[in-house]
């Protein structure tokens, strides 16, 4: 199979869901309203609630979404071939990810910018809510150890990356003091900052930082990830617009850059050097290694975030809802972020299929089931770079390794963020107020705990994240259960949204039954990921329950009456 044509196929079919699905989405289902007042204007408080302009909340809600997961997924899931994961990348993104991301957001905005958990007690009830609020704790605290893990390894294996990483900090200050203290256009400072930024991978490129055995007591890997943590926990309280924002929009548009120069390393190598050449990888591998899971259900819970991701339902309605300035903006912001997300993935297909030389290259990597990840990503991007537009190797890998650095890190502080709001929430349902000092305090020391709790090195981040993929899911398919039921009580079409959701929940549940005969292994058990597992099993199971009780309740009851801003607009379409 020819990259190139590929490539083309993917972009086609992601510009045509954003072109006709999420219009159809926008106008028919959600029925995005200009006139709607926004939380971000109704509870503007210049901390959390902050009317943005679209071009950058759509950067900080995709870079936020994004991380590493749309790289390693899917350069993992190409052991079973390059079709199954191309296949659920594209389809997934349009029809899955897209409808589930934009839907949170609606929900949200619609519910004065509350999250998925308290919108779980309004339209589900308070049992579920409660059970639901445990699967996002849970899901938000492996992101925040894991990432913290796997940006440290990047910092230690890719010295190169670490200006890059902690010079966009300064940048986007600079850039949040630019656009809303200065009020300067925002294409200029666009151009700048992300010159900027490229600046910095060159200076890192030609100045890598190599820490010392010990600093300040700790190894290289305790520091880095004792930084990491001090910086989210710093970055989780600052309003969204000094450090959250610009960084986010900044990355974003860096992002783009990354793709554009592996895109076009695809096209050019291909087409008019020569250099490239056909995906090495089978479409269908039928030799996998030993160990190998089955394609299904597996394959749907590798591939998250760029096919569908429980933890965008998360941002969306925790961060992002609050930052709305119009409601159709959602559109641009929830469904293109989705799409965002399937182009990295996409692009990672391409590197970790068509960037190795031989198929003996490829089946070296892919030895054993959970090879390749970010590393082949870098090594195979670099490679396509290299040849396809002359970039050096080391400038390549320098490019893509900060590229995932950097949305990792986003991740994780919006994560830290998320997970503060969840504890306050916790702390509502107990009658206790939490404010987000202590709220944070509580964040930093359970994350951190979790992530030395194997040793000083920080593998227990790593501890729980086997769990992160089906637990992800379940959360992704009970966040389109909220969504169904907002849109039966409003007498809306709720398929969109019940069609993934059935797919994809069951897909998980068998993914998380599958899970639990692994951690009980003779002579090797692992009872407290069993434990863990088991919990998400009973919870997202009491969960759905709850919301098919919340359907049928929703079906028989009288539509739900319009609120003002509906009258509004139905006045509006019918003159």
């Amino acid at each position: 199979m020819n990259p190139v044509l590929l490539m083309i196929l993917g972009l086609a079919i992601f510009a045509l869901g954003y072109i006709f699905y999420s219009r159809y989405l926008a106008k028919r289902v959600y029925q995005l309203d200009e006139k709607f007042t926004t939380p971000a204007h109704e509870l503007e408080d210049d901390v959390d609630y902050v009317p943005t302009n679209k071009f950058i909340l759509w950067g900080h809600h995709f870079t936020s979404v994004a991380g590493a997961a749309p790289i390693v997924g899917p350069a993992i899931a190409v052991i079973w071939g390059w079709l199954p994961a191309f296949l659920w990348v594209t389809i997934g993104t349009v029809f899955f990810a897209g409808m589930h991301d934009l839907g949170a957001l609606w929900a949200s905005v619609r519910n004065k910018g509350r999250s998925i958990g308290a919108l779980s007690s309004r339209y589900i009830g308070k049992r579920g809510s409660a059970l639901f609020l445990v699967v996002i704790f849970l899901l938000l605290l492996m992101v925040i150890a894991a990432f913290a893990v796997v940006i440290t390894g990047l910092l230690i294996s890719t010295p190169s990356a670490v200006i890059p990483t902690w010079g966009a900090i300064v940048v986007a200050l600079l850039v949040g003091i630019a656009v809303y203290r200065l009020k300067w256009p925002l294409i200029p400072i666009t151009i700048v900052g992300v010159v900027s930024l490229y600046g910095l991978i060159v200076l890192g490129d030609r100045v890598p930082v190599v820490l010392p055995e010990t600093t300040l007591g700790m190894s290289p890997a305790a520091f880095w990830i004792v930084a990491l943590f001090i910086y989210g926990g710093i970055a989780s309280l600052l309003p969204v617009w000094v450090l959250l924002q610009p960084r986010d929009y900044i990355n974003g548009v860096q992002l783009f850059v990354g793709l554009i120069l592996l895109y076009s390393a695809v096209l050019v190598g291909t087409l008019f050097l020569g250099t490239g050449h056909d995906l090495v990888a089978p479409a269908v591998n039928t030799a996998t290694p030993p160990g190998t899971p089955s394609l299904v259900p597996l394959l749907f819970v590798t591939i998250a975030c760029g096919a569908i991701s429980g933890f965008h339902g998360t941002v969306a309605s925790g961060t992002t809802s609050k930052q709305l300035d119009r409601e159709p903006d959602a559109r641009f912001v929830g469904y293109f972020g989705a799409v965002g997300e399937g182009l990295l993935s996409l692009g990672t297909i391409l590197a970790v299929t068509a960037g190795f030389r031989t198929a003996a290259e490829w089946e070296s990597v892919y030895s054993e089931f959970g090879a390749g990840g970010v590393g082949a990503f870098v090594e195979g991007g670099g490679i396509l770079m290299q040849q396809g537009i002359g970039l050096p190797a080391s400038l390549s890998s320098t490019v893509l390794a900060t590229m995932a650095v950097l949305f990792a890190a986003t991740t994780m502080d919006t994560g830290m963020r998320l997970l503060r709001f969840v504890v306050q929430e916790i702390g509502d349902g107990l009658k206790i107020r939490i404010s987000r000092f202590p709220a944070t305090l509580v964040v930093l020391v359970v994350g951190l705990g979790l992530t030395f709790s194997q040793g000083a090195d920080g593998e227990g981040g790593l501890r729980i994240w086997p769990l992160f993929g089906t637990t992800n899911q379940l959360l992704a398919s009970l966040t389109l259960g909220i969504v169904a039921v907002i849109l039966l009580r409003k007498r809306r079409n709720p398929w969109p949204a019940l069609i993934p959701l059935i797919l994809v929940f069951a897909m998980a549940f068998w993914a998380a039954i599958a899970q639990l005969s692994t951690f009980t292994t003779p002579g090797d058990p692992d009872w407290l990921l069993f434990g863990i597992d088991l919990i998400i099993i009973v919870a997202s199971v009491w969960v759905a329950v709850e919301v098919i009780i919340a359907m049928r309740r929703a079906m028989r009851e009288p539509a739900e009456a319009p609120d003002a801003d509906e009258v509004q607009a139905a006045v509006r379409e019918a003159s």
